[in-house]
């Protein structure tokens, strides 16, 4: 006899619900507002890319949204922030399924920027300056590590960049992290961001092999130089303070604004690898995984017009859980067995029906707005 096993709505907003309350530190004991009340208002708003007050206004039975904001505010202060960090990353790691193999697999590590335009002083300390997007060069910034392991991609590790903060102390935050939870990479593939000597002679120095994007700078020199032939080749480069590289420079064609194909030079730093070109650009391919994961998080990230740049990390940081807790339930409820313990059906649970399944338990249980009051006599109107 075969048993049919449901992975119903309610199970999905139960699982995720469980997360949040058990890792964040987000009280409340009001008359009407409590902790669970303020994470359904929360996961509504981020499954739906809206905010705390247009889910507050949707809902009939929750608190006003400026009660939520207070709470919220109250329980994020920015002095805080590393242990909203802690919170997160322990929420994350939470998401692990047990039988994940955690040795010699790959890793991407990668910056990600969400703009910010409040201009007060003591806000701009913990937002980092970069160049301009999105009429904004203040920005909240994390840094992450996501595991690839066949059809599982999980961020295990963040970290809330600080102004000044050097990439060499957030690499090691990450790995340390990775470490903790008994992880360890067969190879790491990293952003320009983390191109620098320091980095290269940390890796090496652990004998972490290692694919490096790098930026192609200069006008005729530096990098720039070595975009040069038509074939894709291997080659030694020194930085100025002397640090020798490996750089694998990968010719590649790219159509230009008419369709016309045009030669496009990318170069990556190879370390403690003797792949060629071509197996550099393709495995580093696998890292735009985490570029996934990102867009992923825009759809499950509330937006916010608040100052507050500790709630906008942590709105972050509930949008990275909400994309593990699918990848955990997907992986838990959608394996093909009889092909193996490791293949998943992946059209069985969507990650738009997962959104979809909190938005309706939520709906569900506080019950939403379906008609408005009208200064219009009952005679005036036509039906």
């Amino acid at each position: 006899m075969i048993h049919q096993h449901e992975l119903k709505a309610n199970d999905v907003h139960a699982y995720t619900v469980e997360i949040l309350k058990e890792h964040l530190q987000i009280k409340a004991n009001g008359y009407i507002c409590n902790t669970e009340m303020i994470l359904n208002v929360l996961i509504k708003a981020s499954a739906e890319s809206s905010s705390v007050e247009a889910v507050c206004a949707d809902l009939k039975e929750t608190a006003d949204s400026n009660t939520i904001r207070e709470y919220l505010n109250e329980a994020l202060p920015i002095k805080k922030l590393r242990e909203q960090e802690r919170q997160v990353n322990k929420a994350l790691a939470s998401c692990t399924p047990k039988d994940l193999v955690r040795t010699d697999i790959e890793i991407a590590i990668d910056f990600h920027d969400e703009p910010f335009y409040g201009k007060q002083e003591d806000t701009r300390k913990v937002t980092c300056a970069g160049q301009a997007k999105k009429g904004t060069t203040h920005f909240v910034r994390i840094a992450t590590a996501y595991i690839i392991w066949r059809q599982v991609r999980l961020t295990l590790a963040v970290r809330y960049v600080l102004p000044g903060e050097e990439t060499l102390e957030i690499l090691k935050f990450l790995l340390r992290r990775l470490k903790r939870l008994g992880f360890q990479a067969n190879v790491l593939y990293m952003d320009k961001g983390f191109a620098s000597t320091e980095i290269i002679q940390y890796l090496t120095t652990q004998r972490q092999p290692a694919i490096i994007a790098c930026p192609i700078r200069g006008k005729k020199g530096g990098t720039r130089a070595l975009c040069r032939g038509r074939s894709s080749y291997l080659t030694q480069y020194t930085f100025t303070d002397g640090t020798q590289t490996d750089i694998a420079m990968k010719a590649s064609l790219v159509p230009n604004a008419s369709g016309k194909l045009r030669r496009k030079w990318l170069a990556f730093i190879r370390i403690l690898l003797d792949w060629n070109p071509d197996k550099v650009y393709e495995e580093y391919r696998r890292r735009f995984g985490i570029e996934c994961s990102y867009r992923m998080v825009r759809r499950v990230r509330a937006s916010t017009t608040s100052r507050n740049p500790s709630l906008r990390f942590f709105l972050l940081g509930i949008g990275l859980i909400l994309v593990n807790a699918w990848v955990f339930l997907r992986w838990t409820f959608s394996r093909l067995m009889a092909r193996g313990p490791h293949r998943l059906d992946v059209s069985r649970f969507r990650f738009d029906r997962f959104t979809k399944f909190l938005i309706r338990t939520v709906e569900n249980i506080y019950g939403t707005i379906s008609s408005v009051p009208t200064h219009i006599s009952p005679q005036s109107v036509i039906y």
